[in-house]
């Protein structure tokens, strides 16, 4: 049997838990894989767009483009299919909160908050770009922020491919007008300037709490992000530093050729915008290319002035002849004081290269100690000793003493010395798990365990299948599957187990121990594997006719009653009543 009833299994595999959110094509559902043991997320089709093909496209595309993407910030797809005319899509669910709900929550972020978001979503959306994919809806909805402040990236739904086709229109405006680049608001093609377009605008939201451009009709937000300049953050916040202003005003320039040149290029400003030697950076003003060019000036050059050809004078030749004579004099002495002004330029060298001022070679710094950090505090760290911290490729485990979102360990070592601007490489703690019980060996029977489980697995599904063993005492364990023996799990997560149990003895009582001797009977039953235990028959409401027919040590009755179906469990048991 099972502990409880499996109502909403989709593939028989994923078992639906709740309703969390709803789209234009979709609805969203949290849901446990009970092959895999993990939570899931389960994005299932509407069933009233279940026959219209360019929607089945639409959401087909959505999960080819996330699932050619493998990164930290992007939401993992796990599973596509078909199910009853059902189309879904499983993917990685992510605990949290959209970067909307947190913007509205708290208002403007820190510009520390800001920088740190930015540099995880741009570096996810290069790489979406170098594989060709670009994603057309960047939005803060779109963005789901986790408790540890690292975020990820969702709904590749109109997202572009190179060689796919095109799902909409020309003249037709896809993604969200607030976030909408100047070119796909008249209507051209997507590019990657087009998503830090959207970038920008996201970042500008995340330092001032609200969007740029707001008006009554979607169409009247397109035509001021078409012919509106972008208003100043600093001017809502003076005390925001120039340089945040500088990266928003490059990243949503209204001309695609003035904005950034890759996401690459806008995760490296925003990894230097903090730093002091930044604090004073003047404003950055983008020339207007539509303005006219300035007219030639029609002002000639003075001719250069003819070489003399006539004869000097004999007093002139005479003049130079004397002029000559000085500068040989002089010549010794120049020549002293370069041989001085040598030497100090190469002892002004020497001590430059002694004291590291100037180097031949690669700078080398030294690998900081990273481990108890979060993501955000390592970065700041690596940027202040010239490293890079691989934000990219950062490896998630389970620990089971290092809190959820700190590092556990670094790559090249901590103390080793590297080149400046060396990519570092850190292992984070996923949360701290929990080994799973080995319950054959613990000698707990199935009853124990499944109070075990239910106490300190509260979120595991468990699976209870009875088997016959002539080796285990019934009622115990024989083996476990799924969860196995020492693997370590999060106790906060889905999971499943199933445990097999030796098979309780299950018989018919016999009916010829009633009138055996109570010792026979006793032991009739114990070799069938029963417990038994034998009582005195209360003889005070009896007669002394009903007294005299009764025979000493002889079994008078049994409860269960002989001819009872009698399954034999830890707390079962059989009573022999006898005189």
């Amino acid at each position: 049997m099972t502990t409880g009833s499996r109502k909403n299994v989709i593939a028989n595999r994923y078992e639906v838990v709740q309703h969390i959110g709803q789209g234009g094509m979709a609805d969203v559902f949290r849901a446990v894989d009970t092959i895999l043991n993990r939570e899931v997320a389960i994005k299932i089709l509407r069933a009233d767009l279940s026959t219209d093909a360019v929607s089945i496209l639409r959401f087909e595309r959505e999960a080819q483009a996330a699932t050619a993407l493998a990164h930290p910030n992007i939401v993992e797809i796990y599973d596509v299919g078909d199910y009853k005319g059902h189309h879904y899509i499983v993917m990685e669910y992510v605990p949290g909160r959209t970067l909307k709900q947190v913007i509205k929550a708290r208002g403007p972020l820190l510009p520390e908050e800001a920088v740190d978001i930015m540099k995880q979503l741009t570096s996810a959306v290069a790489e979406a770009h170098s594989r060709g994919i670009i994603h057309r809806d960047l939005k803060p909805q779109n963005v789901i922020v986790k408790a540890d402040g690292s975020v990820k990236i969702l709904d590749f739904g109109i997202a572009t491919a190179k060689g796919s086709m095109q799902l909409t229109q020309a003249n037709n405006v896809m993604g969200s007008v607030h976030y909408l680049a100047p070119e796909l608001a008249r209507g051209e093609a997507a590019s990657p300037q087009s998503d830090i377009y959207a970038l920008g605008i996201v970042m500008y939201e995340m330092l001032t709490g609200d969007v740029p451009f707001k008006a009554d009709q979607a169409v009247q937000v397109a035509l001021k992000h078409m012919k509106e300049p972008l208003p100043s953050v600093r001017e809502i916040n003076p005390l925001l530093p120039q340089p945040l202003e500088n990266i928003i005003t490059r990243a949503a320039a209204k001309d695609p050729k003035q904005r950034y040149r890759s996401c690459d290029d806008m995760w490296r400003d925003l990894s230097t915008c903090l730093r002091e030697e930044r604090r004073n950076e003047a404003k950055l003003v983008l020339r207007d290319e539509t303005a006219e060019k300035p007219a030639e000036s029609t002002q000639k050059q003075p001719e250069k002035a003819k070489p003399e050809t006539t004869r000097r004078s004999n007093s002139t030749d005479r003049s130079g002849k004397n002029k000559k004579k000085k500068n040989e004099d002089k010549r010794p002495l120049r020549m002293i004081i370069g041989l001085i002004a040598g030497i100090a330029a190469a002892a002004l060298l020497l001590t430059l290269v002694g004291t590291g001022v100037i180097r031949f070679g690669p700078k080398m710094v030294t690998v900081p100690n990273l481990e108890g950090m979060t993501i955000s505090e390592a970065r700041d760290e690596c940027d202040q000793d010239g490293l890079v911290l691989d934000s990219r490729d950062i490896n998630y485990i389970l620990t089971v003493d290092t809190e959820k979102g700190k590092i556990i360990s670094v790559d090249p070592e901590i103390g080793s010395s590297v080149e400046e601007g060396t990519s570092i490489s850190v292992t984070v703690s996923s949360g701290i798990g929990v080994y799973v019980e080995d319950f054959a060996a613990s000698g707990m029977n199935i009853s124990e365990a499944e109070a075990y489980i239910s106490e300190k697995y509260k979120y595991v599904h468990l699976t209870i299948v009875e088997e016959a063993s002539e080796t285990v005492e019934p009622g115990h364990i024989i083996r476990q599957e799924q969860l196995a023996p020492g693997y370590l799990f999060d106790p906060q997560s889905a999971g499943s187990i199933t445990l097999v149990y030796s098979a309780y003895p299950s018989i018919t009582i016999p009916s010829d121990i009633i009138g055996k001797q109570i010792d026979e009977a006793v032991a009739q039953l114990q070799a069938m594997h029963l417990t038994v235990h034998a009582s005195n028959i209360d003889v005070t409401s009896m007669s002394q006719e009903e007294l005299d027919q009764l025979q000493v040590g002889v079994v008078i009755r049994s409860d269960p009653e002989p001819g009872t179906q009698y399954t034999q469990k830890e707390t079962n048991y059989i009573v022999l009543y006898y005189y």
